[in-house]
């Protein structure tokens, strides 16, 4: 192959892979400003404050006349709620499933638990949903003597199992990411394998298991059909995990298609869109900070 072949070939990927990049650009841009567009009616059209938005309670907008109320503070309690808790049962087992693979038993790890995990990603979400319906609801109802299984405690072990594979995989890939010549001094010190995994590789990996951690709380946050079956999708503050709630994709998810567009209603379904939107930009504005972090350390 000729060198001019060579050059025009180079040429040819880089503005392929440029035209794509500057694609995504443009597509992320555009969803945003019709994100802003559309969330911000509720405020500039409808003539509801932000403060209403976010703190009131009272969620009874308007179809026809534009009059009702959008508080929608219980469906973001809901998903922070949901959210934190299926973050908390789903983080140990992330992290001793990740060390399991990498520092326990990696030919097992490699050759079981990393493809039981990259199916559990391959799994659609209305599957979760669905076995969460008809096996996690009767069992919670069952175990704990209730009326009814529905509630934060399934909507977080649902979502749980949901963003086990991606706090695992990232947490697997920052363990395995730790520097050999730390683990070569920490064995040259006399230590053991328990002494060098609790003492050496998880304070290394810390940033990339955090990264993992805000990856799964992105995801749970974004996940509406598996919780909106099992959470029982009742729209008041949950009193205890077992007291069944809503969340804002749920809420979005059961009723966009229902409402008229331009309508009050519509419009404050739009910004509880646009909410999730810049929490997902906090979210990875903050994988950045822990990314850069990483990389200074």
């Amino acid at each position: 192959m000729s060198v001019k072949h060579m050059v025009k070939r180079e040429y040819s990927g880089r503005a392929v892979v440029t035209v794509l990049g500057i694609f995504i650009i443009l597509l992320t841009l555009t969803i945003t400003c019709f994100l802003l567009i559309k969330g911000s009616a509720t405020f500039v059209s409808h003539s509801h404050n932000i403060f209403e938005f976010l703190f009131s309670s009272n969620w009874k907008p308007d179809e026809m006349e534009g009059k009702g109320y959008v508080g929608a503070v219980i469906f973001i309690v809901g998903s922070i709620l949901i959210s934190l808790f299926a973050l908390v049962i789903a983080t140990p087992f992330s992290v001793a499933s990740a060390i399991f693979m990498t520092e326990i038993s990696k030919k097992l790890g490699r050759s079981l638990l990393q493809p039981a995990i990259e199916l559990f990603v391959g799994i659609p979400s209305v599957i979760y949903g669905w076995v969460g319906l008809t096996v996690l609801v009767p069992f919670i109802a069952r175990v704990f003597n209730l009326s009814y299984g529905y509630g934060v405690l399934a909507g977080s072990i649902v979502l749980a199992v949901m963003i086990f594979p991606t706090i695992t995989s990232v947490t697997a890939d920052a363990i395995r990411n730790v520097s050999p010549a730390y683990k070569e001094a920490s064995y040259g010190l006399g230590s053991t394998r328990w002494q060098l995994i609790s003492r050496v590789i998880l304070p290394a990996a810390v940033p990339g298991i955090l990264t993992g951690v805000i990856l799964g709380l992105a995801r749970a946050f974004g996940e509406a059909l598996a919780v909106a079956m099992v959470i029982g999708k009742t729209q008041a503050f949950p009193k205890s995990i077992f007291s069944p709630t809503t969340n804002l994709t749920a809420e979005i998810a059961t009723n966009m298609g229902n409402t008229v567009t331009g309508s009050e209603y519509n419009d404050a379904l739009w910004s509880m869109a646009l909410l999730l939107l810049i929490i997902s930009f906090v979210f990875i504005f903050l994988i950045r900070i822990v990314g850069r972090k990483r990389t200074v350390k």
